[in-house]
């Protein structure tokens, strides 16, 4: 079985930094393109498909990250780590260089699927080189890393439009990425112990196709074309099939991709659906409060998006204080703690809705934030403390894949509330009445979505279960402090 030692604590700190530049990288390019729509359509034309964009982005970032965790765990992580930051930086020049939204759009998928192997690989390096005390800390820088991506992005895409060329927004992702290669290239050494593996191409296959089947369902669905349409119902038929044949597969795969029995251990399943759960809460916050605010309020765009902004600057903050309470009190109860919190900042923005407030929206979405910062990274470390390393990058590409997951289905649901509110009101998306109460019943489906969580919680293990190492047959346990 592979295993991996990485060398001195003393090339943690270059190792850590090479991480969180390869996450800014991704998660900025989450952010910095939506500014400079206005200038790519003016330019290379093709209005109609611009919201490819960012669904071919997300959808190419979601579908590989489960192989690309098995084949973590196979060959180290630095090898995929690598590859991811090389292919994203080809898909940034070439993104660049795009001739017509077609090429823009297909270079945007490179992209993606580079990215779809740095974000699951920071995490999971980071999980291999910190110990369970230090972690959550460590998680808090990197959750910054997403926060500051909130504000930095439009603002730098809305500049370099306006004043040198959209095509800046990929092209300063050149250095960026070869600050990070040579920084996890260099810093970051691990010895893994080389075996035979049976690939499991045909349970990769399926799941990628099935996969990929649904998240573009759940994207598209209401907006490139009706739920109930041919291609709306192909999609999630092929989807289906195709992740029933996956089941099929892997339960006879001598290695596979994503291990049925992984997913039915309790701790990871948990920390996957609290990822979902958050995942449908924040895409549903960051996509309807800014045009809520300003269809209501007038405010301009850029203090509707401090607005979400506060969702990010507490979650940080928690993220890195949560230790200290999960190191004494356990991973449930700690995470119990911060998704009461969140669903009480949830239940504060629903409830102010029909009473358009700055003020309250931003408190609202800080509490919110704060709240995600003491569950998600306690049950992220929950989840890879419960395992060796020969299976860490596995489940913590079962969390990155459940955000996604988690992130497309609230896409779906959240817009098919806003716009059957709309469509009873029968006054349409411009009226400001129609926009804040289809708002307001957006902020209770999430404050829904936020409260049920409460029950996945209450399943999570106080402590993750003991692990034994594959090699020595040695168990490890995690104690709370005295």
């Amino acid at each position: 079985m592979a295993r991996s030692e990485v060398g001195l604590r003393s090339e943690r700190g270059p190792i850590l930094l090479g991480a969180m530049t390869s996450t800014a990288l991704i998660a900025i390019d989450s952010t910095i393109l939506a500014t400079a729509v206005p200038s790519v359509v003016k330019d290379l034309g093709g209005f109609s498909q611009f919201p490819w964009l960012f669904s071919i982005y997300l959808l190419a970032q979601a579908v590989l990250v489960p192989v690309y965790s098995k084949l973590a765990d196979m060959v180290g992580r630095k090898p995929i780590m690598i590859f991811g930051i090389l292919l994203f930086l080809v898909g940034s020049v070439l993104c660049g260089a795009a001739w017509n939204m077609t090429a823009l759009i297909v270079f945007r998928a490179v992209q993606g699927l580079g990215a779809g192997a740095v974000q699951p690989m920071s995490m999971t390096i980071i999980g291999d080189i910190y110990t369970v005390e230090e972690r959550a800390r460590v998680q808090g820088y990197v959750a910054s890393i997403w926060g500051m991506a909130s504000v930095v992005g439009p603002a730098l895409g809305g500049v370099f439009s306006q004043f040198l060329t959209w095509r800046w927004i990929f092209f300063v992702n050149v250095p960026v990425c070869i600050l990070a290669l040579v920084l996890i290239a260099r810093g970051y050494h691990e010895t893994v112990a080389h075996r035979r593996h049976r690939i499991d191409v045909p349970g990769a296959v399926l799941l990628t196709v099935g996969s990929s089947s649904v998240i573009l369902g759940l994207l598209e669905g209401g907006e490139g074309w009706p739920w109930l349409s041919v291609p709306g119902v192909a999609v999630f038929v092929v989807g289906i099939l195709a992740l029933v044949g996956f089941v099929l597969v892997e339960r006879r795969a001598a290695e596979p991709v994503l291990s049925l029995e992984v997913l039915s251990r309790r701790v990871v399943l948990t920390a996957a659906l609290v990822a979902g759960a958050v995942g449908a809460a924040t895409i549903g916050l960051s996509s309807y409060v800014p045009t809520y605010l300003q269809r209501t309020l007038g405010t301009s765009p850029i203090v509707s998006g401090l607005a979400v902004a506060a969702l990010t600057l507490g979650w940080p903050i928690a993220a890195a204080l949560a230790g200290r309470l999960y190191l004494r009190y356990g991973f449930r109860t700690t995470c119990l703690v911060g998704i009461l919190v969140s669903t009480t900042g949830a239940i504060t923005l629903a409830a102010v809705g029909m009473t358009p407030s700055l003020i309250a929206v931003m408190i609202a979405c800080f509490v919110t934030g704060w709240g995600f910062g003491w569950c998600v990274s306690p049950a992220l470390v929950a989840a890879q403390s419960s395992v060796m390393w020969n299976e860490r990058g596995v489940v913590t590409g079962v969390q990155a894949f459940g955000r996604s997951i988690g992130s497309a289905v609230g896409a779906a649901v959240l817009g098919a509330v806003a716009n059957a509110v709309i469509a009873i009101s029968g006054r349409g998306s411009s009226d400001p009445h129609a926009v804040t109460v289809a708002s307001t019943w957006v902020f209770v489906a999430v404050a829904v979505f936020v409260a049920l969580t409460i029950a996945t919680v209450l399943r999570m293990p106080r402590l993750p279960p003991p692990k034994r190492d594959p090699i020595t047959g040695s168990i490890q346990t995690i104690e709370p402090a005295a």
